[in-house]
């Protein structure tokens, strides 16, 4: 049997020692994978002009599997955003942003164990009819929803449900104002719900849900909703547990898919040595599982979690002073 081979995109600013410090752990666990490197992103634009060079879209698309570090796209200029791109290129309609508790990190909460799952290619970001009147006094953009997008992202969300154990998800909305949109995609997930009842289903409008989740966040277990309300959302709990830098995610299409540190490039600290790699070394946890490599995931998981518990070379964000390479070396001894 020939060797995984995962398409490996460094990202700009801290990008690259986050994602070599994630390599490395995955090494130093047994994970047997061929990688090829391939640029987007500033360090792309550099070298060859483009943001999402073709032979980086080729790469993506014969391997499958790809690894990402935080891409920078730049302000302006009429530039799409590079991770928008990716989601619409390669139909990734899933985003899956897990957030869990770590003792040792300074969160405000305990015993989170949250899933976002986010319709990734529809809504708002669907960029569809953006413009702006020819005197600059009026903006417009429309969002799109079908029955099929939002049939297939609620069925994702109730089979990760399923798959996973878990005992409730919640159809995040805002039916009540966006009647059209937002109703068609409350009404789908609806009946997708009804195919499963084994498992809880709630509703809830969403700036209810924002609220629900700063008192007690506890109460979620899935969410599913669509890519606007999703972005806002995973982001408020990435918050629950320390920060975007403990928060990786997962964009996943019917044969392809992305893995990334959710986190921006933060360009100044780069080449500092004082990123913390966890975002993307939990995305590459997600990974793993995504490829069934259940064990493997589980011991980088319990790794990184006893370096956080223990303070071990953690990094200033987790309440250390210790930077990349120093955080890394704790996880390999533990591996």
């Amino acid at each position: 049997m020939s060797k995984q081979t995962i398409t490996v995109i460094k990202g700009d600013g801290i990008g690259p020692s986050i994602v070599e410090a994630a390599i490395e752990v995955l090494t130093k666990a047994g994970c047997d994978f061929d990688y090829e490197y391939v640029d987007a992103g500033l360090t792309a634009l550099e070298q060859t002009g483009e943001l999402l060079p073709q032979a980086t879209l080729d790469a993506i698309a014969r391997n499958k599997i790809t690894l990402k570090g935080p891409l920078t796209t730049p302000v302006g200029d009429g530039f799409t955003s590079i991770n928008v791109t990716l989601r619409k290129k390669f139909s990734l309609y899933a985003n899956v942003r897990p957030v869990i508790s770590f003792k040792g990190t300074k969160a405000r909460y305990e015993n989170i164990d949250i899933i976002t799952i986010r319709e990734n290619t529809e809504g708002m970001y669907s960029g569809h009819r953006q413009q702006v009147s020819e005197d600059g006094l009026i903006a417009e953009a429309s969002s799109i929803i079908t029955r099929e997008g939002a049939e297939r992202i609620a069925v994702f969300a109730f089979e990760t449900a399923r798959r996973e154990n878990r005992k409730k998800v919640t159809i995040v909305h805002k039916a009540n104002i966006l009647k059209s949109t937002s109703g068609l995609f409350l009404k789908t997930a609806r009946e997708v719900a009804a195919r499963y009842p084994e498992i809880e289903t709630q509703e809830m409008i969403v700036d209810n849900a924002c609220m629900q989740l700063v008192m007690n966040p506890q109460q979620f277990d899935v969410i599913v909703t669509t890519n606007l309300f999703g972005d806002i959302l995973s982001d408020l709990c990435a918050g629950l547990v320390g920060g975007l830098g403990m928060a990786p995610g997962a964009n996943i299409g019917k044969d392809c898919a992305i893995f990334e540190a959710v986190h921006g490039s933060a360009p100044d600290i780069a080449g500092k040595n004082l990123a913390n790699p966890s975002s993307v070394i939990l995305a590459s946890i997600q990974m793993l599982e995504y490829l069934q490599m259940q064990d493997k995931a589980e011991k980088i998981r319990a790794a990184l979690a006893d370096v956080i518990a223990s303070g071990d070379r953690t990094t200033r964000d987790l309440g250390g002073s210790f930077g990349t390479t120093d955080f890394t070396a704790a996880m390999l001894e533990r591996l």
